[in-house]
């Protein structure tokens, strides 16, 4: 989507605000002992409150309001009876529609006493998206933002999931362009136009695949990931986040 009026961005803002409350609620509450089908459910009471729609029920009949991803779960996880506990690195991933307009963000959440590897790990993540945000500029490449992304990685010894990306969005939850996590595309960013930033590190090797559930991405080695995202309209200067 490109952002063509006022009115185009006050509608991402409202579904941002929401998204924004959801993911939230959802980290304040989580907790050892929970289930993540119950941390499920808060986000759905945000979204039910707004007026708002889950964006992957709607679009791809996603089992679940939101994504909870536990872990070495890169991506997708479905919220379900597994049992939060002490030490977990819970990511949670809200994407929503509301009056036409969608909005994606997500985080992670280090759950009571996480070791100091999870924590580095959320740490250097959130410096990749915050770093990268800073090269997402009108005229600036899209792979300005992979090239940011990996070398925050590479010095802290961590690895990208190359796999996964960012994406437009706006009128629909994937658009086009892609923003890979790692250098290579030709796209160059516009005014105007709202895209994700997230990006996925782990203490592993950076390879995934799809668990029997046909849903949740997993690491191959076990390796922890960690993600943060936010959507964003491209301006000639600082992009104005609405998640």
């Amino acid at each position: 989507m490109t952002v063509g009026c006022s009115s185009d961005l006050e509608g991402l803002k409202e579904i941002g605000a929401v998204v924004r409350e959801a993911i939230a609620r959802a980290g304040a509450t989580a907790r050892p002992g929970m289930r993540t089908a119950d941390l499920d459910e808060v986000i759905g009471e945000v979204l039910e409150k707004n007026g708002a729609r889950s964006a992957p029920k709607v679009t791809y009949d996603f089992p679940g309001y939101g994504c909870i991803s536990v872990n070495d779960e890169a991506a997708h996880g479905i919220p379900g009876d597994r049992v939060l506990e002490d030490g977990d690195l819970v990511n949670i991933d809200v994407s929503a529609e509301k009056n036409g307009f969608y909005a994606d963000s997500g985080a992670s959440f280090p759950l009571g006493r996480v070791s100091m590897r999870a924590r580095r790990l959320c740490e250097h993540t959130r410096r990749a998206l915050e770093r990268a945000m800073g090269a997402a500029r009108a005229g600036a490449p899209v792979s300005a933002i992979g090239r940011v992304v990996t070398d925050v990685a590479r010095s802290a010894a961590l690895r990208v999931i190359g796999d996964l990306a960012g994406h437009g969005v706006g009128r629909a939850l994937h658009e086009e362009p892609s923003i890979p996590n790692v250098p290579g595309s030709k796209d160059v960013l516009h005014e105007g136009l709202v895209i994700t930033i997230e990006p996925f590190l782990t203490t592993g090797a950076g390879r995934i695949k799809t668990d029997p559930d046909g849903w949740t991405l997993r690491t191959t080695d076990g390796g922890l990931v960690a993600q943060y995202e936010h959507t964003m309209v491209i301006t000639r200067g600082a992009p104005i986040v609405v998640t």
